[in-house]
């Protein structure tokens, strides 16, 4: 699961959001369908585009020229995840589930703010939209190594989920800033912004995905895993190793990856008195060496007394 959140796409989020819309609806414009997709929200599944520019734009109370006004969500589902739903749901209905999931997913952006009044995607001012397609970039590797060549469309099912989020709550009263690094630390900034932990998002995203539509997400699948490994530290990777070699618990080692990667084990000790989990004290007391095959002290009493390998033994 791809989750990202940007200050903008192809237009400034410091103006109208009018560029954006416009960019988002490049497939109502491009192909020939008998039926639009409309944008969405908590409050409704048939919003037009003039809707949603006019709503974003008028939602600015108190913020500077130089404030951004709106923020841009992107939700996409691998091919193993769409896969899933398409068997589960079939084509038809797995655009429904993705906006309900939205949906679900805008609850948790409003809660990651710990602001008093932003509980829910209700207290928000945002609208989604169901896209198609994906193309290439100039960052993917097969653009890179020239084999594909940018704006090319991408193979495989493409579905996924943009959002357009206002900067302030549905109110025009609070400001939100997801890009509002301070976690908390920072009490002062965090009253008028919001803590929001970007990281925590996605993995609740994650998270959140698996247990609405049970699917059986593999430990080293998760991207809690793929950050530690990728940018984690040499205590948290051996913290990793150490969960790797835990008996099937599916439960337990999610939620232990998620806190290795949230930092919340400075040391292997503290992974092991704060886990509470007797596997890890099992695992950690095993032998670091692996057995000798059976049958080779016999072959070393078999040897002659005065073999060197004897006398070695012997010292």
């Amino acid at each position: 699961m791809y989750i990202n959140i940007t200050d903008s796409k192809t237009a400034n989020n410091k103006g109208s959001s009018g560029e954006l819309v416009h960019y988002l609806e490049k497939e109502n414009r491009i192909e020939n369908k008998l039926e639009q997709e409309y944008w969405f929200n908590a409050k409704g599944r048939r919003f037009e585009p003039y809707e949603v520019r006019h709503a974003i734009d008028g939602n600015v109370a108190k913020l500077g020229k130089a404030d951004a006004k709106f923020f841009l969500i992107n939700i996409s589902p691998s091919q193993k995840e769409l896969k899933h739903l398409t068997d589960k749901y079939g084509v038809t209905d797995i655009r429904d589930q993705l906006k309900c999931y939205a949906e679900r997913l805008m609850d948790e952006y409003a809660r990651n703010f710990k602001r008093e009044g932003v509980n829910s995607a209700k207290d928000l001012l945002w609208f989604g939209k169901i896209e198609n397609h994906r193309y290439y970039g100039f960052k993917d590797k097969d653009v890179i190594n020239g084999e594909k060549k940018r704006g090319e469309l991408k193979d495989g099912n493409q579905l996924h989920v943009q959002i357009i989020v206002s900067r302030k709550n549905v109110t025009n009263s609070i400001k939100l800033s997801p890009m509002n690094n301070s976690r908390g630390k920072n009490e002062d900034h965090s009253k008028k912004l919001g803590q929001f932990n970007r990281v925590a998002f996605k993995q609740c995203g994650e998270d959140l995905f698996d247990r609405t539509f049970d699917f059986d997400r593999q430990l080293k699948d998760k991207m809690a895993y793929a950050n530690i490994q990728k940018n984690g530290n040499l205590e948290q990777k051996m913290q990793l190793d150490v969960i790797n070699n835990i008996p099937d618990n599916k439960p337990l080692l999610n939620n232990l990856v998620n806190k290795i990667g949230n930092g919340e084990f400075p040391t292997l000790d503290d992974l092991i008195s704060k886990s509470n989990h007797t596997n890890i004290f099992e695992l950690l007391l095993a032998p670091s060496f692996e057995p000798e095959p059976q049958g080779f002290e016999k072959k070393i009493k078999r040897k002659k007394k005065g073999n060197s390998l004897d006398q070695g033994i012997g010292r």
